[in-house]
């Protein structure tokens, strides 16, 4: 179906044949049309018009709606201030642009026309280490931009870039020479994730230890390394054990966040290894690196160190080692070169940001990045404690991400279960069974997580507080888990009334507002896919919420029992909410119970 222009876009358009009658010079102004609590939309571009042309804005405004021919849709435009347009639209005009959205199952919200290929580069945890609170973000930030990104068309790839190399490395794998059953399994069975991650940490501790204590074992895992970096096969076994024994791991708590990692998406730092040569050879004849004191460097005049220096950006180690930027500029030419991306998009903590404008700076300079292939680091900010402190635990230590999940869905289930015994108290019935509860719990448990992460901007720092992250009350995703189960509840009780849309009743003030509302859903996800703010669509949808609950509490819709076609068109307006509240949660990797 054909995208449906929303209410603000019509009513721009009017604005706009309106201009260009009266100020046939001024055709292409803008009219700047925004919402309002003064009306339903107010525009001020004829202040800017007006200093343009020289004249009195309120006279040029009145020129501007006395050129506007009478329509269906603009029910009053009003000249205020200094030359305000405050616009009400017509209650026919609403209701019909809602029932064309009601009609097209993406609600309809449009395909980007200038739509490409983004790579997405999110969730990147480390081989044989612990998955802890900062690995939260990119994952769950990452995983909404795929899905709003894919809903307006994009064609998206995924790249989990986990840390599967480097110097570690030698000492993991010569100990498990030493000692080859630490990573066996206790049992044929399926080895869960806390398993997997028991004996990596188990073996990690007592390699560390005795890499600090027995220089001839450190001498024999330095040594590994360069096996591994050779390519001998018996060192790549065992660190591809290693891998495997990790994205067991990975792959439990991915599964806990309700996420989808597919095997094919992780490409680890290992996947670039055999492009590091060539990436630093075209850079150094390019010119755009150059040789200081041994090492494959790129300067920059904005970048210098506390002493007044350039700090460079090392792409080669004066002893042939690579580091990051050696990868991360690979992988550049990788996506661009073999994946065909027209974007890179990075979902990466806002601390590593001078590494990755200088990594971006130098894959222009190389001609990767362009006007047609752009890179951008969403860069976020770090999860605080209650106190306002990086999180840790009493001990001091990094928080575990498995027991956070877990207790976010402990703490939710309570909640859960405290409201289904609630209303069964209250009315003899039932309302979850227990199997109901449990998987209710894990899905505003983990609702309740993403959703405080995806509420605020990405740049920012939040507070982890899970008091407040399952509240019934205020901006969670657990009320707004709650306004759809309430939606679909009226229809439990709807009996033979259906939802029809009447553009010919008047609505009421809560009508209206949830009207207008629902009408800039599409206008929403193309902002929050353009600026990759999924806090955007986070925020819409707690307004949608929250005068969802308004229009409920106003606008009886089954007791007491409204005239016919009142009910139908407020049953209209109830699934409407419903499917957009919905679809949108969807949007950020938040599950919608029927029941709750």
């Amino acid at each position: 179906m054909a995208s449906v222009p929303s209410l603000a876009s019509t009513v721009q358009q009017r604005l706009a044949d309106g201009l260009s009658a009266a100020l046939p010079d001024a055709a292409s102004a803008d009219p700047l049309l925004r919402r309002s609590d003064r009306a339903d939309f107010q525009a001020n571009g004829i202040l800017a018009l007006a200093k343009q042309l020289k004249g009195n804005p309120r006279e040029l405004a009145t020129k501007v709606v006395e050129a506007i021919p009478a329509n269906d849709v603009l029910k009053e435009i009003e000249v205020s201030g200094p030359g305000f347009l405050n616009i009400t639209v017509t209650d026919a005009a609403i209701i019909d642009t809602l029932a064309a959205r009601a009609a097209d199952a993406r609600l309809g919200v449009p395909f980007n026309a200038s739509a490409g290929t983004t790579v997405i580069d999110y969730a990147q945890p480390n081989v044989a280490k612990e998955m802890h609170v900062g690995h939260l973000r990119s994952a769950v930030i990452g995983a909404a931009m795929v899905e709003i990104l894919e809903f307006t068309g994009e064609t998206v790839v995924r790249r989990h870039h986990i840390g599967d190399w480097g110097t570690q490395f030698g000492m993991l794998i010569q100990f498990l020479i030493e000692h080859p059953h630490e990573l066996d399994h206790s049992s044929g069975a399926e080895v869960s994730g806390e398993e997997a991650m028991s004996n990596l940490n188990r073996l990690y501790k007592a390699s560390r230890a005795l890499f600090d204590s027995d220089e001839e074992f450190k001498t024999r895992a330095r040594a590994r390394v360069v096996d591994l970096q050779a390519g001998d096969e018996e060192t790549l076994a065992l660190w591809q054990r290693f891998v495997d024994e990790s994205k067991i791991y990975f792959y439990s708590v991915f599964d806990k966040l309700d996420m989808d990692i597919r095997d094919g998406d992780v490409v680890g730092e290992s996947g670039y290894n055999d492009m590091l040569v060539e990436t630093c050879r075209i850079l150094e004849e390019s010119g755009v690196a150059v040789r200081s004191e041994g090492a494959l460097c790129v300067f920059f005049d904005d970048v210098k160190g506390p002493d007044g220096n350039p700090t460079p950006l090392i792409v080669q180690k004066s002893d042939g080692g690579f580091g990051y930027a050696a990868t991360d500029l690979s992988a550049i030419r990788d996506r661009v070169r073999n994946l065909k991306a027209s974007s890179l998009l990075y979902v990466v903590d806002a601390r590593q940001s001078l590494h990755f404008k200088m990594v971006f700076e130098t894959a222009r300079r190389a001609g990767w990045l362009n006007d047609e292939v752009k890179a951008v680091q969403l860069a976020f900010g770090t999860v605080l404690g209650k106190d306002g402190k990086p999180f840790k635990t009493r001990e001091g230590e990094t928080v575990r991400l498995v027991d956070l999940l877990d207790e976010a869905v402990d703490r939710a289930t309570t909640v859960v279960r405290e409201k289904a015994e609630s209303f069964e108290q209250k009315t003899g019935k039932a309302l979850l069974t227990e199997t109901e509860i449990v998987e209710n719990g894990q899905y505003v448990g983990i609702g309740a997580v993403k959703y405080a992460d995806l509420s605020t901007s990405a740049a920012r720092d939040y507070k982890f507080d899970l008091d407040q992250m399952v509240s019934l009350n205020g901006d969670t995703s657990v009320y707004l888990q709650y306004a759809y189960a309430r939606i679909r509840s009226i229809f439990g009780n709807a009996g033979d009334r259906t939802p029809i849309a009447h553009p010919e009743l008047e609505l009421a003030p809560a009508e209206r507002a949830l009207g207008l509302h629902l009408d800039s859903f599409a206008e929403t996800v193309a902002d929050a896919a353009a600026e990759y703010a999924p806090h955007k669509l986070t925020a819409y949808l707690y307004q949608l919420a929250s005068l969802f609950t308004t229009f409920y509490d106003h606008c009886p819709v089954i007791k007491p029992a409204p005239a016919q076609d009142i009910a139908e068109n407020r049953l209209f307006l109830c699934d409407l909410a419903g499917r957009t509240l919905h679809q949108g949660m969807a949007l950020l990797g938040i599950r919608t119970p029927e029941r709750l």
